[in-house]
């Protein structure tokens, strides 16, 4: 039996299944079973005996900052309010007595820690550096939770407190040593460098393997836009997408394109599109074209669920429409989403690479020109926890390449802060390490829809248990989403092998609007076009992308000067 002792400290009371929690297996693939809590014990059920590892949702607030009383850091700056995050501890052996669930998952951090130094050749800074006498606080504190865990001369609470206290400096250190790792890797400049470097012996203009971590450099420099909805065309529209971007994206989805049976609504699309290519000089990515999500699919669509020699032709059929109406003017399309996750409509794993085949020939044999791109959902890969019909997504991706798919990037949703399924809130290391997992696929990696809400999103109102939406420091708000996108985009626009980021909606959906918004209140601007915080902040990233400059939000952050809940004076 895997199980663990959990604190209501950092885990809701609660009985009975563990809302978005999930089993990893080796590799971080994820394992199929559950978790369910009772008594403060959490029991995870799994189909092997292998050793798993358990990924759920904790709450690192200032309540439960209180309770570890002050810390100060070597840089002189206290803890801070961490969030509501997705937190996972090492793979373990099933044993009769239980875990302490605050020390396995300071363990797994401290662990990434660890493994993100070597990985960056960061042990071969001087050991007195800021990053470095942070790295041994934060070991100090592991080693005293884990001696006081096992003397049995503390009390069962002073261990807890000590555990908790480790976790807290853990993740707080990963960040730092993450933005440390942003400021040198970030802008065009250090691109450039990186990719002199690893083509010295080739020659190459192309992308090639950086020389001592997993994945490509690219040479040329990331590119920076968001996603418009057709719905609205207006000149303020068009102001916002020419401030926000060098590209536009235009969903196209199914259900807005072909909303019945043969009957295609092009007119709104195309007005975008012309708008961008003859006036803002701006390049269009479509997509993705073919989506099964409730959202996006047709009523009509339905009918075929169940027969899919006749889904396989529609497929086949609404590719070649869209494709053949927009090859002259899209530079690149994500060909397809999700379909690894299985959500909506079932598929058995060989439907699943048919269709992206399909979807890739499409765009091959018709617009043989342009970039090809296949679109990961959930990338963290939960879903295949609980539906073991689902692929893993790395999985997904490296059977697409088994299978002689020819794609040229793989596109991440990376979307957080929602009560849903495999779209809860993860902390800048995470984040980071998940990007770094899919560069060893060895392809470009494009994040083609990125973003979080502006304010709280609450759970529907039904009996089921919803998945845990979290927030990343402070409850979700203009500042807190416009933070966000300063510290997350800025760690992915500093990968060498990140193409492109694109942010997943450019403002909100008016409240007349027939057409479902990706996220609610998860737009740069309001429906009204008034831009947020979230939207300077954007365009601040594509300046800063030539100067080789971080954001200031996020340069406060690695010092420690931008927390913004410290801890109480008293323990």
């Amino acid at each position: 039996m895997l199980s663990f002792l959990a604190t209501d400290r950092i885990i809701p009371a609660a009985e009975g299944k563990v809302p978005g929690a999930s089993i990893v297996g080796p590799d971080g693939v994820p394992a199929t079973g559950s978790a369910s809590m009772s008594g403060g014990l959490i029991r995870c059920e799994k189909t092997t005996t292998e050793a798993a590892a358990l990924s759920l949702a904790v709450v690192l607030d200032a309540a439960a900052l209180a309770s570890i009383g002050a810390v100060t850091l070597p840089d002189d700056s206290a803890l801070s309010s961490l969030g509501g995050l997705v937190l996972q501890t090492c793979l373990l052996p099933e044993r009769d007595h239980p875990y302490t669930l605050t020390l396995e998952l300071a363990r797994h951090r401290m662990m990434l820690i660890l493994n993100k130094l070597e990985e960056w050749r960061s042990f071969e800074i001087d050991t007195g550096s800021p990053d470095m006498r942070l790295v041994e606080f934060a070991r100090d504190a592991f080693t005293r939770a884990l001696v006081a865990s096992r003397s049995g001369s503390e009390t069962d609470s002073e261990a807890e407190r000590l555990a908790l206290r480790a976790l807290w400096v853990c993740v707080e250190v990963s960040e730092r040593l993450v933005v440390s790792q942003t400021s040198l890797d970030f802008g065009a400049p250090a691109r450039a460098a990186m990719h002199a470097k690893a083509a010295e012996d080739l020659g190459s203009t192309q992308p090639v393997l950086h020389p001592t971590r997993s994945g490509l450099v690219l040479p040329t420099p990331p590119t920076v836009g968001a996603a418009v909805w057709p719905g609205v065309s207006s000149d303020a529209a068009r102001s916002l997408a020419q401030q926000a971007g060098d590209f536009i994206t235009l969903p196209m989805r199914w259900i807005e394109m072909e909303p019945a049976e043969g009957e295609y609504a092009f007119a709104r699309t195309d007005r975008w599109i012309e708008w961008a290519i003859r006036t803002a000089k701006l390049p269009v990515v479509a997509g993705p074209v073919v989506d099964f999500r409730p959202q996006s699919v047709p009523d009509w669509l339905y009918i075929w669920e169940n027969d899919y020699d006749t889904l396989r032709e529609l497929v086949y059929e609404h590719m070649k429409a869209v494709v053949t109406r927009y090859r002259r003017t899209v530079s690149r399309w994500t060909v397809c989403s999700g379909l690894h996750a299985n959500r909506n409509f079932k598929f058995s794993f060989e439907q699943m690479i048919d269709l992206t085949r399909i979807c890739v020939l499409v765009v091959r044999k018709l617009h043989p020109k342009a970039k090809v791109q296949v679109e990961i959902v959930e990338p963290w890969g939960e879903h295949h926890s609980s539906d073991r019909r689902s692929l893993p997504p790395t999985l997904y991706a490296e059977m697409l390449a088994q299978a002689g798919i020819q794609f040229d990037a793989l596109a991440l949703r990376v979307q957080m802060g929602v009560p849903a399924a495999g779209l809860a809130t993860r902390d800048l290391m995470s984040f980071s390490a998940m990007l770094d997992q899919y560069a060893t696929l060895d392809r470009p990696v494009v994040l083609s829809a990125a973003g979080v809400p502006a304010a709280s999103i609450e759970p529907p109102g039904d009996d089921q248990p919803s998945a845990p939406a979290g927030f990343w420091r402070r409850p979700w708000s203009n500042e807190a989403q416009a933070d966000w996108a300063s510290a997350f985009l800025s760690v992915a626009l500093s990968k060498p092998y990140i193409q492109s980021v694109c942010w997943q909606d450019l403002f909100d959906r008016p409240e007349n609007s027939p057409a479902r918004a990706e996220m609610v209140s998860g737009a740069l601007a309001d429906s009204d076009l008034n831009p947020r915080a979230a939207h300077t902040r954007v365009a601040e990233l594509r300046g800063g992308i030539a100067r080789g400059a971080i954001p200031a939000s996020l340069a406060s952050l690695r010092s420690g000067s931008g927390n913004s809940t410290t801890a109480p004076a008293a323990g």
